[in-house]
């Protein structure tokens, strides 16, 4: 599939039905973020790919009432990392950059498998590294719900959450975030929304 097909076709649904995860899903997701970019290098992501139901149900336990559907996956990963493993030049940090990328190739590996794998913001981070034993020092970046799309829209999704089911929400236009040589003097800057609901989960879209 082209590419910007995939791109196009990735969406961060929430109505979800069950599908087998196999050792080969894993695998061909894991071996998308192994090609990645990173600073020097370093690949500073780690992953732990849940899927085994108890498990599932444990991490369920972590998830706010906006995050209910959620619980319709059969699978989900979790994205961790801490700052020295990749570069850190003089104030930047790169490994939540580093870490993003890879895992959004991820997320177009499994839009290409037929697979909706929406991350999301809003979990208890200090009982997601206690259920998976990751430790203190690590920083769980976000969890990567992952389901097959179902065509029935689950019941437990609030009126905003149905409205991006049914269309993908409006994007920005491109000249608004794209400058061409520099940044313009005289600019009026149109503050965005940065607001993000984590009981809502109003944050991926």
């Amino acid at each position: 599939m082209d590419l910007f097909k995939v791109m196009q076709k990735r969406r961060a649904y929430r109505s979800l039905e069950p599908v087998e995860i196999t050792e080969k899903i894993i695998h061909k997701l894991a071996e998308s973020a192994q090609i990645a970019p990173s600073c020097f290098n370093n690949q500073p992501w780690r992953y732990i790919f849940v899927y085994d139901r108890a498990s599932l149900n444990e991490i369920f336990t972590t998830l706010p009432d906006g995050n209910a559907w959620a619980k319709e996956a059969s699978l989900v990963i979790a994205v961790f990392s801490r700052a020295d493993y990749d570069c850190q030049i003089k104030e930047r940090d790169y490994y939540l950059f580093d870490t993003g990328m890879a895992t959004a190739f991820i997320i177009l590996r499994a839009a290409e498998q037929g697979l909706v794998a929406h991350p999301i913001a809003g979990f208890r981070e200090k009982e997601v590294k206690k259920i998976l034993d990751i430790p203190d020092e690590m920083k769980v970046i976000t969890l990567v719900i992952v389901g097959k799309h179902s065509a029935t829209i689950s019941s437990v999704l609030s009126e905003k959450q149905i409205e991006s089911e049914k269309k993908r929400p409006e994007r920005m236009p491109i000249e608004e975030f794209v400058y061409q040589n520099r940044y313009p003097a005289k600019r009026t800057i149109k503050s965005p929304n940065l607001s993000c609901s984590l009981s809502r989960s109003r944050c991926y879209i």
